[in-house]
């Protein structure tokens, strides 16, 4: 069941992007482009999606445990960092670029078009990238720890 339910949300949210236009990039970036033409939809399309996630944490973070869990799985951390700051940057940086956003790319990848598959293999190269870079800065971290020590 856990699984069937998991796939109708992916289904209804890939039919939303779609529907509202947000798998097209063009759109995307003519948001961006306010000296030029300027498509102020996604404000609105944001804007459906804040206050149906608004909603959305009430009824569930009203229940005492999720349906398909036996507890909430929330960060632990709340700290605004520079990790933080960065992942977002990069993310703004890349949707801003590209025009696709994760959730906008999936559903587009059924359009067949290269550059959603292009951005698509650099989203999962930077993902593995990320998951890399604090281990090899744990391993500086050793490195210079023994050093420091054995002088």
């Amino acid at each position: 069941m856990k699984l069937i339910t998991t796939y109708l949300i992916g289904v209804v949210f890939g039919v939303g992007i779609s529907i509202s236009g947000m798998a097209n990039p063009a759109k995307v970036l003519n948001f961006f482009d306010l000296a030029g033409h300027w498509d102020p939809s996604l404000i609105l399309v944001m804007g459906g999606a804040l206050a149906t996630t608004f909603i959305g944490y009430k009824l569930v973070f009203g229940r005492s445990a999720p349906v398909f869990e036996p507890n909430f799985n929330l960060p632990g951390s709340r700290v605004i960092d520079a990790k933080l700051v960065g992942g977002s940057a990069i993310f703004g940086i890349g949707w801003g670029i590209s025009g696709f956003c994760p959730g906008g790319a999936l559903p587009a990848l059924g359009t067949g078009r290269w550059e959603v598959f292009a951005f698509t293999i650099a989203l999962v190269a930077g993902i593995f990238l990320a998951r890399l870079l604090p281990n090899v800065g744990a391993r500086q971290e050793e490195k210079d720890a023994r050093i420091q020590s054995s002088s």
